[in-house]
Order: structure tokens, then C-alpha cells, then sequence
């Protein structure tokens, strides 16, 4: 691959589309609106589109459907999830929207409480518990299934995969799904799902409280994947405006205020400390963080990106879940260089695993990716292993990153 460094963020408020398992996050080319139907994809109207999930809906009329979103949702992903659930209702589809990670963003935690979003946390371990065979099929929204620990169980108890809808290009796998929309060149999930009520499928209703809630929702997973709109393509300006008809802007600005843990400001003041500065870009490792506050890594190269001189920012961390005792080093790229794809960027950076799946990936402006520390995680009782263990990965994603900022390469310069 050769990073012609073009452009495609995962803005999210702060947070990354990582995945569960090492694999390619993010995309930034396609079809504006592409329908996959196992076979392959084509081209359909935005008419012949609506009606084609209508008469998906209509054939599962009745059945009871598991939501999959990303381990660790986003604002667009929660808002989408929760938009489909009211979409699928008349059609008397239950749905159950579940995560397998957790909630660690500020503003994901006061989005969810403040709306009464219905989305549930399932831990793994509690899976051996769960019936899994009351759910008829599967749907993924602002994800393909390479983003949730859950979906292994998915195809386990053999639950078909429905629907998918998503904003980000083809992971790759093969998306098997009566009904695929994929459309990289919109900027957000949420503005499909706001197209989908728009078309008539739902009728959308300033008088509904649930639906002014799960408006404010959707305006803010927008605004959260276009960088406050300023990364917005038409279409996205168009889903905020109708949105704009029945959302609560009071309700979505107590969202927007939420104020940063101090664990999140100890991260950035880490990243601040140890942060290497290479021809204009910015590069900080900080070291073991616990589980629940791995969403401090994205807001910390949030931060970074704004110091004077710097365009791009790159922070990592290794992220320790002592519950399922495993170990990921999870990293976040954000930049405001508009000749830096940071698709490109880190996958040619950092590469594939064994299987053939990409660290990670970015969209526009902004990235992430997941490498599992496998066989080395773990034994963080020996303080000087784990300090040997850190510094041989910071050691070793500085390297990667290096040899693409390095100026001798041209591949990234001021």
C-alpha cells in the first residue's frame, strides 16, 4: 500500500470505533449508496432503497431482533441503534439494543442517562446465562461485527444476520445480511437512520417525547462524527436540519457540558509529559490505563492536536481489563492536515495481524487502532516486567510511526 496520505474520523466526541478484535476500523471511499444482498452490491435510488428495508422489516414482522452495537458506542452509534428500534415497532419488531464494553465517555454516559436511551451493557461473562435463541436474527448498526466482542456468540446460536447499516466502507469477511446498506461517503450512521424517517418510516413527531429524545440523540451522534458539522457532506446538513424540527437543544447542550474525569485529565497531562515531537506531529505513549477509562486515549489526542505547530497527534496506551484479564494497546490519530488520510496512514504504519486484518484505520481527520498483547499480557504483579513490557511496545509503535513521519520518506511533511 502506498500512503498517498489523501485524506478519511472518528470524531465521536473524543472517542475511537475500535475493535474488539484487531481488524480494519474505518474506511473513506465507496458508493454513496450501495445495497449488499450476499451476492454483491448495486446502485439503488434512495426510493428503491427505503422500500427495500420496508419490505425487509415486513418479512420479520413480529420477531424479536438483538441490536449489536460496537463494544465501546458512540454517540452515532447509540442514536442509530435506538432510531431503528422506533423504525422496526410497527412493524411489532422487539429489539434489544446491547453492548459488550462499556461506557467511559463523559458525554456517551450523560447522553444515555439524560435521554433514557435504551441501551444495555452484556458483559461476557454473563452470556453463559442469557438465552440467546429468543432472538430470530441480528442486526448491526454503525458497525459490520468486527467492532463487538459479541458477535462469536451471534453466530454461535446461529441467529441470522438481518440488517446492516453503516457509514464506514466494507471491512472485508463478507457481510452476509438480507439487507446492507453501506454508504462511506456520508459522514454519519445517524444521518442513514434520519433518511430512513424522512423516507416515512417513522413517523417522527415533535409531541413524542421519545422521539424528541432519540432526535437530540441523532443530532448529536451528527454533529459527534462531522466534527460539530464541519466535516458535514450535504446530505448530513440536510438530516441536521430535519432533526432540527423536533430535537431539544436544551437537552442535547446538558449532554455537550458534561465535564471530564480527572482520570481523563491525568491522561492528558501523561500524554503532555511524555510526548515526542517529530516534524510537526505529535506522538505520546501513556503507559497502563484501566479499562474503563480507555476513552481518555482519543481525548487526549484531541488535545494534543491543538498545540501550536502540530498537526498531527498520535497517543496509545496499554489498556488492562482485569476482568477477562486481557491486554490491548489501544491508540488514537487525529489531524488537521487535509493531505493526511489517516486510513492510510496507519495501516501502512502498523499493518495486519496473522489473519489478514488491519490494526486499524481512520476516516477523515481522525483514527484509531487495536493490537492485543496476546502471550505478553498479564503478569503485571512484577512491576519490572511491566515496565519492560511498556517500553519495548512504545518502543516499537514509535518506530512504526517514525518511519512515516520521518521526513527522509516525504510521506508526512510541514
Amino acid at each position: 500500500m502506498k500512503s498517498s496520505l489523501l485524506f478519511h474520523t472518528d470524531n465521536n466526541n473524543g472517542q475511537d470505533q475500535l475493535p474488539s478484535t484487531p481488524g480494519q476500523i474505518e474506511g473513506n471511499v465507496g458508493t454513496d449508496t450501495a445495497l449488499e444482498r450476499n451476492t454483491g452490491s448495486q446502485n439503488l435510488p434512495e426510493g428503491k432503497l427505503t422500500q427495500k428495508l420496508k419490505q425487509t422489516l415486513e418479512n420479520h414482522r413480529g420477531e424479536r431482533h438483538i441490536v449489536v452495537i460496537q463494544d465501546f458506542p458512540d454517540p452515532d452509534a447509540l442514536s442509530s441503534a435506538w432510531a431503528y428500534q422506533l423504525i422496526a415497532q410497527p412493524y411489532e419488531i422487539e429489539c434489544d439494543i446491547v453492548y459488550a464494553g462499556t461506557l467511559s465517555h463523559q458525554e456517551n454516559i450523560a447522553l444515555v442517562k439524560l435521554t433514557g436511551l435504551p441501551a444495555t451493557r452484556w458483559s461476557i461473562s454473563s452470556l453463559k446465562d442469557r438465552d440467546l435463541s429468543i432472538y430470530q436474527g441480528c442486526v448491526l448498526v454503525d458497525s459490520q461485527g468486527n467492532t463487538s466482542q459479541l458477535m462469536p456468540y451471534v453466530k454461535q446460536a446461529k441467529i441470522p444476520i438481518v440488517i446492516v447499516v453503516d457509514h464506514h466502507t466494507k471491512q472485508g469477511g463478507g457481510i452476509q445480511g438480507e439487507f446492507v446498506d453501506l454508504r462511506p461517503k456520508i459522514r454519519a450512521t445517524a444521518t442513514i437512520l434520519t433518511q430512513y424517517i424522512q423516507a416515512g418510516l417513522l413517523d417522527f413527531n415533535s409531541n413524542n417525547i421519545t422521539h424528541v429524545r432519540c432526535a437530540t440523540a441523532l443530532m448529536h451522534g451528527l454533529r459527534s462524527d462531522t466534527n460539530g458539522l464541519r466535516q458535514a457532506q450535504e446530505q448530513d446538513l440536510l438530516a441536521a436540519a430535519y432533526l432540527s424540527r423536533v430535537y431539544d437543544p436544551q437537552l442535547l447542550n446538558a449532554v455537550l457540558q458534561s465535564a471530564r474525569s480527572h482520570h481523563v485529565m491525568d491522561v492528558i497531562e501523561r500524554s503532555l509529559k511524555n510526548r515526542l515531537i517529530k516534524n510537526n506531529c505529535s506522538i505520546a505513549g501513556v503507559g497502563y490505563l484501566r479499562y474503563e477509562d480507555r476513552d481518555a486515549i482519543p481525548q487526549a489526542a484531541d488535545f494534543l492536536v491543538t498545540e501550536e505547530n502540530i498537526h498531527t497527534a498520535v497517543v496509545y496506551g496499554i489498556i488492562h481489563d482485569e476482568t477477562h484479564e486481557v491486554e490491548v494497546v489501544i491508540g488514537s490519530l487525529r489531524t488537521h492536515k487535509l493531505t493526511l488520510d489517516p486510513d492510510e496512514f496507519i495501516k501502512e504504519a502498523l499493518g495486519k495481524n496473522s489473519q489478514g486484518r488491519y490494526y486499524g484505520g481512520g476516516r477523515e481527520m481522525a483514527g484509531g487502532f487495536e493490537i492485543s498483547m496476546g502471550f505478553f499480557a498479564g503478569s503485571n504483579d512484577d512491576s519490572d516486567y511491566t515496565k519492560l513490557k511498556w517500553d519495548l511496545v512504545d518502543k516499537q509503535i514509535k518506530h512504526k510511526l517514525l518511519k512515516l513521519i520521518n521526513p527522509e520518506n516525504k510521506v508526512v511533511h510541514a
